[in-house]
């Protein structure tokens, strides 16, 4: 008898912790809470992944190592890569940053080339042209056949001529295999030439357009200088040669012959000589900065 009693006290004790543990479980959630989860964690998600396409000027996380400027070089390029920065090593796909000032036909391009310049992805998109510069953000894949290669980033904005009005090349490793390794930007958010007593919208008269400036060469290679008709078609056109890759000035002369007021676009680029494909309207240029001025007889 004695046995049955501590059989059922043990049995009515065990069917108490029962009643307790059940008690203090957690409350189920309401049906409509995994939604507002998920919206949580998206919002909390990296700026690479959660940003709007039309946010102007986001919160973003900048490299915490402070770029060295060179001296004359502290105006921001008119096509600043954000993120990834150069030499990142990329697999598919991967988010692109960048803040920008669109050309005067709203276009901007944005193509991901292959070590040789073929096109492995291009995206165009309308932004309206402001000054201060547009935030925009773009996902991009690709496909390579080789377990990794050397790539580029490169994006170009045009004017209402059609007419290259600024470009701009972000060198990357891209891998078919692995994560995503991101490098800050660096130098490379300002702009590459600085010129002195000639901005955008300035008038020139008496034949001669002079330029003294500094120029930061992507390479060895020459550097082109020309006056742009309309039409594309160069009305006066120079070429510069530099040392090396280091920072250096230069002074030139574009001499000119009109008989009326012309607009033209003073437009000084590089190429890219380790491209075999040749783009048929970018052509291999690696880096573009242009100026539109008023030429007077």
């Amino acid at each position: 008898m004695k046995y049955k009693i501590i059989l059922l006290a043990s049995f009515l004790g065990l069917l108490s912790a029962c009643s307790q543990s059940a008690e203090s479980a957690l409350t189920p959630f309401p049906p409509d809470y995994l939604p507002t989860v998920v919206a949580l964690t998206g919002q909390a998600a990296p700026v690479e992944t959660a940003l709007p396409t039309e946010t102007p000027l986001p919160s973003i996380i900048y490299p915490t190592a402070t770029p060295t400027i060179e001296p004359g070089f502290n105006d921001f390029a008119q096509i600043r890569f954000i993120s990834p920065g150069p030499m990142s090593s990329l697999i598919s796909s991967f988010n692109l940053q960048v803040l920008l000032i669109s050309g005067e036909s709203d276009i901007v391009q944005v193509d991901l080339l292959g070590e040789d310049g073929r096109i492995l992805q291009r995206v165009l998109e309308r932004v309206e042209r402001n000054l201060s510069g547009k935030y925009r953000n773009f996902d991009l894949s690709f496909e390579i056949r080789a377990v990794s290669e050397a790539g580029y980033i490169r994006v170009s904005t045009k004017d209402e001529f059609g007419r290259i009005q600024a470009l701009n090349t972000m060198p990357v490793l891209l891998y078919s295999v692995g994560s995503n390794q991101i490098n800050p930007p660096g130098n490379t958010i300002y702009e590459r030439t600085m010129l002195e007593g000639l901005e955008d919208g300035d008038e020139i008269s008496g034949g001669v357009v002079n330029l003294k400036g500094l120029f930061w060469p992507f390479n060895d290679q020459p550097v082109f200088v020309d006056l742009l008709l309309p039409n594309g078609k160069p009305l006066s056109s120079r070429v510069l040669d530099f040392k090396g890759i280091d920072p250096e000035a230069f002074e030139t002369t574009l001499p000119y012959k009109i008989t009326e007021p012309t607009r033209v676009r003073l437009t000084i680029h590089q190429e890219n000589p380790l491209l075999s494909v040749t783009d048929p309207d970018l052509l291999k240029h690696i880096y573009v900065y242009t100026l539109d001025i008023l030429l007077n007889p």
